[in-house]
C-alpha cells in the first residue's frame, strides 16, 4: 500500500495504510478472530479478505507493521508486510502435497472398509452364521487394525495443522474445532471400539473427512488463484528493468532508480516502462490491459502514453512524468486493492452468522448425541450422527460468497478499463433509474475540433487580379495554418491540427511548400482573433483570424456562401472563426466539441436498461439541445449554463425525488455531483479529482464501458445472493438431514468440501 498518510473524518490523526499476507486462515471464522484482534487495538482499522487471504489496516503511525504482525501471531495465524505491487500468495503447492498424501493413505482405508462394511451387510442379510461370505472376527478385528494404521497418517499428520489451528482457537471456535473433533472422536472411538469390541469401527470416517477437507481446500485454493488471476496480471505488468538515454547512450537500469524528467527507450514490441510524453519517434501503441480498448493509439512527439502499454512498431523515446505509485498503473491496482479490502453491506450478515455458527453447530452436536443416545440408539450410532453434525457444518462457504466474487468482478473490471472502488456500488447499480451526463469530455471528446470548413475562392474575385493566381483552397488553408501555429488558443491549436490534417491526407499544399508562408507583423487581440502578414509566393496579404463580428469591423461585406456558413455553425451551437485576406473574407471554421461515437448507442442501451437520461453541462442551450438531441435525450431533461452548485442541485433534487442517481463526469466542476449522487462514475481521461470522488473510474475514453459497468455490477451481485443463498439453503438442509442420522460422517464431508467449491467456482461464471 503507499505510505502517503490517510486522515480519519473524526480526527486528524494520520493514518497508515498497510497490507498484510495473512497465513492459516480457513473459514469465516477465522476472519472474524483476526478482524476482532487487530480492531481490538486503539486507533486501529482492519477489514480482513478471506478470498486473497489479505488484511488492509489503518493505524497510527507509532504501531509499526512488525507489532501489527505480532498482534496477528498473537491471535494464532502467521503473517507478512505486502509490498507494493506484491501479488498474494495462495498456497497452492502446500495444498497440492497435504492432497497427495491424503489421496494414497485415505482411499485405501475408504475402500478396504467398503469391503468389509460389504462383507459384514451381506452376513447380516444371510442370517445363517455361517460367514460363507463374512470376514472371522481375528481376521475382521485385523483388518481394522490396518485401516486405523492407514488412517493414522491422515488424521495425526496430514491434519496436523487443522489440530493446531483448533487448539489455539479455543476461545474463539472455527472450522478447524468442528473438522477437529469430528475427526479425532470418530479415530479414538475406532481404537476403543476394535480394542474392546463395543462396536463398529469409524476409521474410514476420520481419514475420508480429512481428506475430503483437503480436497476441497486444494481446489478452493486453485480456484481462488483463478479468481485472482486478472489482478495478478495488472501486477505482473510494471517492467523491472529501463532504458534511460543519458548523453545519447542507452543505459539498463532498475525502474526504481527512474525519475521524473528521465528520458527512456522504448523499443517496438516493449511496455513503456511509466507514464509519459513522446518526445522522439512515432508508433502505436496498445492499452488494452490497462483501459480494455483493443485497438491500438497512434502516438507522436508531443503524444502522452502509459505505462505498462505495448509499444508496437516503431522506436520512441518518451519522458517520464509519473513513477513509482503514482502511474496509471498503480493507481488501477491500488484501487483494486482498496476495493478488494472492502467489504459490501451484504457480507456484514455472513460475518454475524459466521460469528456464532461453530459455537451453535457445536452445542447441536452434543445435543445430537445426547437426543439419540437417550432416547435407546446405540453408543456407536449416537457418536456416528453426531460426528456427522459437526462435519456437514460449512462455514467457509458463507465466508466466501462475497469477496471471491468481488475479488473476481474487480480484477476482470480492472482489465476491461472498469475500475471499481467499493463494493458498495455492486448492490446500488441494480436502482439506478436516472443518470446524469456532464457534457464536455464526458458525452464529448473533451477536445475542439473543426467541424465544417468551407472555403469560397469565388469570395476573393473582390481581392483583383493580382490574387488571381494564388485565391486557392489551399493556399487559404495554409495561410490559415501560418497564423494560428503562433497561437495557442485552443480554437487556432484546433485550426492548426484541421490544416496539417488536410495536409498529410494531400488535399492541401505539401510540407515543402507551406515552409514559404513566412509571417510577420503577428499580434493578438484577446477576444477577437490574430493577424498577421503572411508570404505567399508574390503577395503579401493581411491574414485576420477571428469571430465574425471582429472579422466584420475591418472586411468588406461577406460573401453570401460566407455568411450561409457563419448562420450554419452558430445554429448548431459551434465556435465560428473567419479568416479573410487584406479584408475579404474567405473562410469559416466551425469548430466544437466532437460527440463520442457510442455516445448514442450508450444512452440508448441504458434507456432499454430502464433508466432515464439527462444532460447538465456549463455550454450554452444551443450547444446543449443540439448534443441532447443527436444523443436520445430529451429536451425536458436538459440543464445548460450549469454551475457546479447547480449540478449538485439537480442531483439532490432528483434524490429527493425518490431516484437513485448515477453521475457521470470527468471535471472538478462534477466533483461535487459525483460525491452526492447513489452511485457515480468519472472518466479515465478526467482530472483526478473527479475520479478521487467517483464509485467506479472508466478508463478507457468510450462510453460503452458504462453500461458494462452497470452490467458487471448486477451480475456480481447476483452471483453474491446465488453463493450466499446456496450457503444459507446448504446449512439450513445439511445440518437437519444430518442430526436425523440420514447421512455418514463420510459424505457429510464430501458434501461441506463441495459446498465452498460450488461457491467458489460459481464466482468465476462472472469472468
Amino acid at each position: 500500500m503507499s505510505t502517503q498518510a490517510v486522515k480519519t473524518q473524526a480526527s486528524n490523526t494520520p493514518l497508515e495504510p498497510t497490507t498484510l499476507s495473512v497465513q492459516g486462515m480457513t473459514c469465516s471464522s477465522c476472519v472474524n478472530s483476526v478482524e476482532k484482534a487487530l480492531n481490538g487495538v486503539d486507533g486501529v482499522s482492519a477489514t480482513i479478505n478471506f478470498a486473497t487471504e489479505t488484511a488492509h489496516i489503518l493505524a497510527p503511525a507509532e504501531i509499526t507493521a512488525k507489532e501489527l504482525i505480532k498482534i496477528v501471531e498473537k491471535a494464532g495465524y502467521s503473517a507478512a508486510v505486502l509490498a507494493d505491487g506484491q501479488s498474494v500468495t495462495l498456497h497452492s503447492k502446500k495444498s497440492a502435497r497435504a492432497f497427495f498424501f491424503a489421496f494414497i493413505f485415505a482411499v485405501p482405508a475408504v475402500a478396504i472398509s467398503m469391503v468389509m462394511s460389504w462383507h459384514h451387510h451381506i452376513d447380516m442379510w444371510l442370517e445363517d452364521g455361517l460367514d460363507t461370505l463374512g470376514l472371522p472376527q481375528p481376521l475382521y478385528s485385523a483388518t481394522a487394525w490396518l485401516v486405523i494404521a492407514l488412517s493414522a497418517p491422515v488424521v495425526l499428520l496430514v491434519a496436523y495443522p487443522i489440530h493446531k489451528a483448533a487448539l489455539r482457537n479455543l476461545k474463539h471456535p472455527t472450522m478447524d474445532n468442528l473438522i477437529s473433533m469430528g475427526s479425532l472422536a470418530a479415530f479414538g472411538w475406532s481404537i476403543y471400539a476394535n480394542s474392546t469390541g463395543a462396536g463398529d469401527v469409524y476409521t474410514e470416517v476420520a481419514a475420508g473427512v480429512i481428506f475430503f477437507v483437503i480436497l476441497g481446500r486444494y481446489l478452493e485454493t486453485r480456484a481462488k488463484a483463478k479468481a485472482s488471476s486478472a489482478l495478478s496480471s495488472l501486477l505482473a505488468l510494471g517492467s523491472k528493468e529501463v532504458t534511460i538515454v543519458r548523453g545519447g547512450f542507452p543505459l539498463i537500469v532498475p525502474i526504481e532508480q527512474l525519475q521524473i524528467g528521465d528520458e527512456f527507450e522504448v523499443r517496438p514490441g516493449d511496455r513503456i516502462a511509466t507514464d509519459g510524453i513522446v518526445v522522439k519517434g512515432e508508433s502505436a501503441v496498445d492499452n488494452s490491459m490497462l483501459t480494455g480498448e483493443t485497438k491500438p493509439v497512434d502516438v507522436r512527439p508531443g503524444s502522452s502514453v502509459i505505462g505498462a502499454a505495448v509499444n508496437h512498431n516503431g522506436r520512441l523515446i518518451v519522458r517520464a512524468t509519473r513513477v513509482g505509485s503514482d502511474t496509471e498503473l498503480a493507481r488501477i491496482t491500488a484501487m483494486v486493492i482498496s476495493a478488494q479490502g472492502t467489504k459490501a453491506p451484504i457480507q456484514r450478515l455472513a460475518d454475524r452468522i459466521s460469528a456464532v455458527f461453530v459455537p451453535i453447530v457445536t452445542v447441536l452436536a452434543i445435543g445430537t448425541f445426547a437426543g439419540w443416545y437417550f432416547t435407546g440408539s446405540t453408543l456407536t450410532k449416537s457418536i456416528s450422527i453426531a460426528i456427522t453434525v459437526l462435519v456437514i457444518a460449512c462455514p467457509c462457504a458463507l465466508g466466501l460468497a462475497t469477496p471471491v466474487a468481488l475479488l473476481v468482478a474487480s480484477g476482470r473490471g480492472a482489465v476491461r478499463g472498469i475500475v471499481l472502488r467499493e463494493p458498495r456500488v455492486l448492490e446500488v447499480a441494480r436502482k439506478v433509474d436516472v443518470v446524469v451526463f456532464d457534457k464536455t469530455g464526458t458525452l464529448t471528446e473533451g477536445v475542439m475540433l473543426v467541424q465544417e470548413a468551407t472555403v469560397s475562392t469565388a469570395a476573393g474575385a473582390v481581392l483583383g487580379r493580382s490574387f488571381a493566381d494564388i485565391v486557392t483552397a489551399e493556399n487559404i488553408v495554409a495561410s490559415a495554418q501560418a497564423i494560428e501555429s503562433l497561437n495557442n488558443h485552443p480554437v487556432a491549436q484546433s485550426i492548426t491540427r484541421y490544416a496539417l490534417g488536410q495536409s498529410s491526407t494531400g488535399s492541401s499544399i505539401p510540407n515543402s511548400a507551406r515552409a514559404s508562408f513566412a509571417v510577420t507583423d503577428f499580434s493578438v487581440t484577446p477576444g477577437s482573433g490574430a493577424a498577421g502578414r503572411v508570404s505567399i509566393l508574390s503577395q503579401s496579404p493581411v491574414v485576420l483570424i477571428g469571430s465574425p463580428a471582429a472579422v466584420a469591423h475591418s472586411s468588406t461585406e461577406f460573401h453570401p456562401e460566407i455568411k450561409a456558413a457563419i448562420d450554419r455553425g452558430q445554429a448548431a451551437g459551434l465556435t465560428v472563426a473567419v479568416l479573410a485576406w487584406d479584408g475579404v473574407a474567405l473562410a469559416v471554421f466551425a469548430l466544437g466539441d466532437q460527440l463520442k461515437s457510442d455516445a448514442a448507442q450508450t444512452v440508448s442501451a441504458l434507456r432499454d436498461m430502464g433508466i432515464t437520461p439527462w444532460l447538465v453541462t456549463g455550454d450554452s442551450s444551443e450547444v446543449a439541445a443540439t448534443v441532447a438531441q443527436t444523443v436520445g435525450i430529451d429536451a425536458a431533461h436538459i440543464i445548460s449554463h450549469a454551475l457546479p452548485e447547480t449540478k449538485l442541485e439537480i442531483v439532490e433534487r432528483l434524490k429527493s425525488e425518490g431516484h437513485t442517481v448515477l453521475m457521470i463526469g470527468d471535471g472538478i466542476n462534477d466533483a461535487a455531483a459525483l460525491t452526492a449522487a447513489n452511485l457515480s462514475m468519472a472518466m479515465g481521461t478526467g482530472t483526478d479529482t473527479a475520479i478521487n470522488s467517483a464509485d467506479i473510474t472508466l478508463m478507457n475514453t468510450g462510453l460503452g464501458s458504462v453500461v458494462s459497468a452497470l452490467k458487471l455490477s448486477k451480475k456480481t451481485l447476483k452471483i453474491i445472493r446465488q453463493n450466499m443463498g446456496w450457503a444459507f439453503i446448504y446449512n439450513v438442509i445439511g445440518l437437519p438431514i444430518a442430526a436425523a442420522g440420514l447421512l455418514t460422517p463420510l459424505y457429510a464431508a464430501a458434501a461441506m468440501a463441495a459446498s465452498s467449491v460450488l461457491v467458489v467456482t460459481n464466482s468465476l461464471r462472472i469472468k
